[in-house]
């Protein structure tokens, strides 16, 4: 069964083809044509687009939507852009994940638009409503706020009536249905504070961002390796933040745990970054790593091995995800049937970790 937009665009370049609208004639608004078929904005402008893109229709800047002169030109395929939108561009780990996308779509023949959201719904809102007037022929997406946000349901709903394949990486909103290229999170974190426990350590904090899926399986790996430890269950704590906290404000909190808990000898953090900037602090507290407190990250971000200690850490598939997700996204375009990627990640040992059995 053809989609909604399809339906319309068929029916307007029938009418253009049969002389019910003449070339240079202008067309009914948006409006009208959304009480006409009983349709939403996004579903006429995704036929109107495709209507341009096949040379059957024109805008004029506040003017309106005109016949073109078809007759010569009605030959244009199918769009060849990409949309990718992001939580974040420029820092971390994002550019090696856009950079996968890239190199595995250019192959193909696909460019790219790129948007990021600084992790805010209103922001994600304004780039997939770009996306769709841009015309993308798919999507590939980090969903902001994954743990909880519902805000932009309505908007991935007519993305699914208008048939444009979407791909997401790191995780997936509930109740959506598409292809998901994600890591094994809870099961890496669970290793690492197993790990821990074999190093010697018991009392441990972690630090977990919790608005996006990726902290809260995180958080629930650290969880779960202490439940199968019953004996050590009460000596597990958990600081918990969102991403828009001020991250001066996480370090303090962090600060006044430890200031109050000094029985604590090793700190789980959510990622790389955040555990690069708790080196700060404990440096600062003129406290030592890993003699005092040791630390494990998540990520294998690229400054890793630059600090000192050399943080001990999970990898993220960064250019490989990206990579797989383009892929993915373009046999979808392609009207291919695609499954959902999992990775595991690797354990690399460093040395930010003491052996605390090594002293008794």
């Amino acid at each position: 069964m053809a989609a909604k937009y399809e339906l319309i665009k068929n029916k307007i370049k029938d009418e253009i083809e049969a002389g019910d609208y003449h070339i240079g004639e202008k067309l009914p608004t948006e409006s009208e044509l959304m009480a006409r078929f009983s349709v939403s904005r996004f579903t006429v402008r995704r036929a109107i687009t495709d209507l341009e893109n096949e040379n059957y229709v024109y805008k004029v800047q506040g003017g309106g939507m005109f016949v073109d002169n078809w007759h010569a030109t009605a030959t244009a395929g199918p769009t060849k852009l990409i949309g990718m939108i992001t939580t974040h561009i420029a820092h971390y780990i994002f550019p090696n994940i856009i950079s996968g996308v890239d190199r595995a779509a250019s192959k193909q023949g696909y460019t790219m638009l790129v948007a990021n959201t600084h992790n805010d719904p209103i922001r994600e809102r304004q780039a997939l409503l770009s996306m769709l007037d841009n015309n993308v022929a798919g999507l590939i997406i980090e969903p902001t706020q994954s743990a909880f946000n519902k805000e932009n349901l309505d908007i991935y709903r007519h993305i699914d009536e208008l048939k444009i394949p979407i791909v997401f990486i790191n995780a997936i909103y509930e109740g959506l249905n598409y292809p998901v290229v994600k890591q094994y999170d809870e099961i890496a974190e669970k290793h690492l504070v197993e790990y821990l426990f074999e190093k010697g350590h018991n009392k441990i904090l972690g630090v977990f961002q919790v608005d996006d899926l990726q902290g809260v399986r995180r958080m629930n790996g650290f969880i779960g390796a202490y439940q199968q430890q019953p004996e050590l269950a009460l000596n597990s704590s958990t600081i918990m933040y969102r991403s828009s906290d001020p991250i001066n404000m996480v370090l303090e909190k962090v600060e006044q745990y430890l200031k109050v808990n000094s029985e604590i000898t090793a700190i789980v953090a959510y990622n790389d970054q955040i555990a690069i900037q708790i080196y700060d602090l404990i440096h600062e507290m003129g406290l030592k790593m890993p003699e005092d407190i040791s630390i494990v990250g998540f990520d294998d971000y690229h400054l890793d091995e630059y600090v000192t200690p050399k943080l001990t850490t999970m990898t993220h598939e960064k250019e490989r995800m990206g990579s797989d997700a383009a892929s993915l996204l373009i046999q979808a375009i392609n009207g291919e049937s695609v499954e959902s990627l999992n990775y595991e990640p690797e354990f690399i040992e460093r040395e930010s970790v003491r052996d605390l059995n090594s002293i008794k």
